[in-house]
């Protein structure tokens, strides 16, 4: 299929895809709801499946519902991947319906990310040989993929290029990086005392976690785009005790590795102030930076193919939120985020799909695809922030 051939084929099937997006919106999904993540996966198998003319296994980890399709008898070599799960808990429909107007879909959900399921499924439909090519569609990316971590490492790892069909940035620009994350819990204990009758015998986590606070406050380099928060704190329980317990939650956001290095290694030296207090730092790295690098040749490409299409320049973009793309570049394979839908409002009241976007941005990744698979890029070295291997769970 020539290049304007296959944007004029996206564009025929266009209420096709509508449709298919409609389904999936309609079938509430929120990531803590094991019940209705399952029966999210099977939707979205029932409509891959139709698309696709193949079954996918089915992977079930800690009861969280993943599904996996492996396509022809070629090794893996391109990795499409996405989240079925979203941030809306159940009853959202009923506030926010799906709906068509004006250009515009709406519903929770459309934007991140359940258009770029969509897009996945035609552009490798669209495809003459889509042998080659892994399509991931994970269950709890917006939990932070704690079960699906290692399948999508694992999936990356086999693959010479992965791409993330999370939504767009701004302007529909593609997402050529982001920013790594770490969290970090701080506790420190001290002695509890009664506030008004012997305070002195007292050790205050209150003031020693002031101490602590304002040392993590000290640690981002904003030059750097490094980023560090203390965020919740807690300490104590009534207001005439001086505490002897507490905590707070810190985080981390970097552009690079050893930025998340420095400070891990700041966070792990913290020190206890006050005589007989005690800190516990647990945390650490949890997920690596998506570096411009790790991008670059892929965006390159997508700015050629887009030229082929007929279809306008893509721009990037470097955002500070993470994602699953953040795993695959962080095991070495070349990545490029935001390839999916362009809208707005992602996990917000007006979440909204831009429909006319869809065939040119559809036919861009199917295209990106077909290139990767005739001529993958090298992998680059895995900066792994670590992630055990589960129990296999259950497949089928």
């Amino acid at each position: 299929m020539t290049a304007p051939a296959q944007v004029a084929h996206l564009t025929a099937v266009l209420p096709r895809m509508l449709d298919d997006l409609e389904t999936l919106v309609r079938c509430e999904s929120p990531s803590a709801d094991l019940d209705a993540v399952a029966t999210s996966a099977g939707v979205v198998a029932e409509l891959g499946t139709a698309r696709l003319g193949v079954r996918p296994e089915r992977i079930v980890i800690e009861g969280r519902t993943h599904l996996r399709w492996r396509l022809g008898d070629a090794p893996a070599r391109v990795l499409l991947l996405g989240h079925h799960d979203t941030v809306w808990p159940i009853g959202s429909l009923a506030r926010h319906p799906f709906s068509l107007v004006d250009g515009t879909v709406r519903g929770p959900g459309c934007f991140d990310m359940k258009a770029g399921l969509v897009m996945a499924f035609h552009a490798v439909a669209a495809l003459p040989d889509p042998s080659g090519v892994t399509i991931l569609v994970t269950g709890d990316e917006e939990l932070g993929s704690p079960s699906s971590r290692w399948l999508v490492e694992e999936e990356a790892s086999a693959c010479a290029a992965a791409l993330v069909l999370e939504a767009s940035a701004d302007g529909g620009a593609l997402k050529t990086a982001r920013k790594g994350v770490s969290l970090y819990q701080v506790e420190a204990y001290g002695r509890a005392a009664h506030a008004g009758l012997e305070p002195e015998r007292g050790v205050s986590t209150t003031v020693e976690l002031a101490h602590q606070v304002l040392a993590v406050g000290a640690l981002p380099d904003p030059e750097r785009g490094t980023s560090v928060t203390p965020t919740v704190l807690t300490s104590g329980h009534t207001t005439n005790t001086v505490p002897g317990a507490g905590r707070f939650a810190v985080d981390v956001r970097v552009r690079d590795a050893a930025e998340q290095s420095r400070v891990d290694r700041a966070m792990r030296a913290l020190r206890p102030v006050l005589p007989g207090a005690r800190l516990e730092v647990t945390g650490g790295p949890n997920r690596p930076p998506l570096e411009a690098g790790s991008s670059a040749g892929l965006f390159a490409r997508a700015v050629r193919l887009a030229d082929r299409l007929g279809l306008p320049e893509p721009v990037g973009a470097a955002v500070g939120g993470a994602s699953d793309g953040n795993l695959t570049a962080g095991v070495g394979t070349p990545t490029l985020d935001g390839l999916g839908a362009v809208g707005g409002g992602a996990h917000a009241e007006d979440e909204h799909v831009i429909v006319a976007e869809l065939p040119g941005r559809t036919a861009v990744l199917a295209a990106l695809t077909e290139d990767l698979l005739a001529d993958p890029p090298p992998r680059a070295g895995a900066r792994r922030t670590g992630s055990a291997r589960p129990p296999e769970g259950d497949r089928s």
